[in-house]
């Protein structure tokens, strides 16, 4: 299953089916091998660790364009953030802790304000002091046009950054970001976000020192701030990283940077990938991958296989894959055509094309379990495990389509399984799909473009952080439609009262409180039928025999490689 460039640069959670976009949650489960039982954070320092990717990373490293979630798998290595994702197994791995900063922000004036202090003595790889200053010119430099490509909150958040162009040519600063003193950082928003200390965890917040910024040329040789720093890389092969002499557990207790060296090959296939990490010899015995899932084959092997099933980890990002109606076109503007495909639906058919139980799980709700907080379970057009045709008949006939009715499914052509899946289901409801194979290269600007989206869409999308809010406000708020390219809000759907309650809930600073009340929306929404929630995808992933502390990262579905070590 794909997944978007959004969680980006080497990072597990990245895009889902036909287009999904990402943004970040997961739960998961790993299987504990003996090495890992040895595992001890004390005596862990030492080694290579070798990283077998597919993605060539053509973007580079500069932290303005990454698309992260929670800092990615990576870019995290190199780049500190105020927040980060908390380092730890099981449901905890959720939370948001300090990085930089000394606590994960202090909200004020109705969650408009919000204030960072950062932690003393901090340094970048050539020992140079990080200030403050730096991480304002950061986020400012991320919204120059040369260097598009990250999370665009900032742009939407920031008192002024609508119209904010950047620092370069001229641009000057940005005003609704402030820096009282060398340690403190405030940032003004035109609008209450109780999630602002999850979004600070984005590698748009890791600091830039501005005599050492080289525009464009700055993504393949970054100023580090994290425990590593880039000794090579040669775009589309390899990145070697080596220890950031300047980096210290005492200030930084989300990344133990287990190994001296990290040896990173890219391009690589993925048949190549799990057969390497299979075989487990020589110096694929210490490495992972970083984007690499287990195909239905290689996992029927491991499971007749103890010793590979010990090096195989399960999670599950918070993402979710769906039948994206267009209600300003025929016949979806019509609730009872859409309620008639939610009921003929066969969600079994589709988790089968998707490779089976063990990397897809059935779902009716639009939030995806991962996202515990958030989640309410609910099943508003009840279709069974294989579809209810005669209740989408009947809906239909009361449509005006007594004799069904034929549209085109537009989605993309590098996983055409789950579309034949629907295809066949739907017939038997008298509903005939003509499959609208879109190349994967132009999927995401022909369905995310107004003008030339299609009436019918298999979608995916994920959350940035493991909230509700970066999960439903894109796709439900009608503030969120985007004339011509970049809507992901396929349905168009603009409703007052869903866009006020979407701004009462982030003003909520509590975490529980509000993912209850996102979980609230998700559930009134679903009755609207504007998805049909088919199924959420499962990372199986395997790593090699000498690699310990392998542990599911829970923010992301993914083991956390700032935890891993070889030693």
């Amino acid at each position: 299953m794909l997944r978007h460039a959004r969680i980006a640069v080497f990072s597990a959670s990245t895009l889902l089916v036909g287009g999904l976009l990402a943004a970040c949650g997961g739960s998961g489960s790993t299987s504990a091998s003996s090495s890992s039982a040895a595992f001890s954070a004390s005596t862990c320092q030492g080694g290579t660790l070798y990283v077998l990717n597919q993605s060539k990373n053509s973007s580079g490293f500069d932290p303005a364009v990454l698309y992260t979630s929670g800092g990615g798998a990576i870019p995290r290595l190199l780049f500190r953030t105020l927040t980060t994702r908390q380092s730890v197994a099981g449901t905890a791995g959720t939370k948001v802790v300090p990085d930089l900063a000394t606590d994960t922000g202090e909200p004020s004036q109705n969650a408009t304000v919000w204030t960072y202090h950062l932690k003393p003595g901090l340094t970048y790889a050539d020992g140079t002091a990080i200030t403050s200053a730096d991480i304002k010119y950061a986020v400012e430099r991320s919204f120059s046009s040369q260097l598009a490509g990250g999370p665009p909150y900032l742009r939407d958040w920031l008192v002024g950054g609508a119209t904010y162009q950047g620092p370069y040519n001229g641009g000057g600063e940005l005003a609704s970001v402030s820096t009282p003193d060398p340690a403190t950082i405030v940032f003004h928003l035109r609008k209450p976000e109780g999630d602002f200390p999850y979004l600070a965890a984005e590698t748009q917040f890791a600091p830039v020192p501005k005599a050492k910024d080289t525009g464009k040329n700055y993504n393949s040789a970054p100023v580090s701030s994290g425990p590593y720093t880039i000794a090579s890389y040669t775009q589309g092969q390899s990145l070697d990283l080596v220890r950031n002499p300047h980096w210290s557990r005492t200030s930084d207790s989300q990344r133990l940077a287990c190994p001296d060296k990290i040896d990173i090959s890219l391009g690589l296939s993925p048949a190549v990938i799990n057969q390497r990490l299979s075989a487990s010899v020589g110096h694929d015995a210490d490495a992972i991958s970083t984007d690499t899932t287990l195909d239905p084959a290689t996992l029927a092997k491991i499971a007749a296989n103890p010793a590979l099933k010990k090096r195989t980890v399960s999670g599950t990002f918070a993402q979710a894959n769906y039948l994206a109606f267009n209600l300003t076109k025929k016949p979806f503007d019509n609730l009872l055509v859409r309620e008639a495909f939610s009921y003929a639906v066969d969600r079994t058919a589709v988790v089968n094309a998707e490779g089976g139980t063990q990397l897809a799980t059935p779902a009716t709700a639009y939030t995806p379990t991962s996202l515990v907080a958030a989640y309410h379970p609910y099943d508003y057009f009840p279709a069974g495990a294989t579809g209810n045709p005669a209740k989408a008949k009947q809906l239909l006939a009361q449509a005006g389509y007594p004799d069904g009715l034929t549209v085109s499914l537009a989605y993309n052509n590098s996983d055409p399984a789950a579309a034949t899946a629907l295809q066949q289901a739907y017939a038997k409801a008298g509903i005939t799909l003509k499959l609208d194979a879109i190349d994967a290269s132009s999927f995401d600007d022909k369905v995310t473009n107004t003008t030339t989206q299609p009436a019918l869409t298999l979608f995916g999308w994920g959350a940035d952080w493991p909230s509700g809010g970066p999960f439903l406000t894109p796709i439900f708020d009608g503030r969120e439609i985007v004339k011509g390219g970049g809507n992901f809000n396929l349905a168009q759907y603009n409703d007052a009262s869903v866009n006020a309650e979407i701004d009462r809930i982030n003003q909520i600073t509590d975490y529980a409180t509000a993912q209850k009340a996102w979980g609230d929306l998700d559930a009134r929404l679903g009755k609207l039928a504007l998805t049909v929630p088919l199924y959420t995808g499962i990372d199986q992933v395997l790593y090699g025999s000498n690699v310990k502390n392998a542990y599911v990262d829970e923010w992301r579905g993914w083991y956390d490689i700032a935890s891993v070590s070889v030693k």
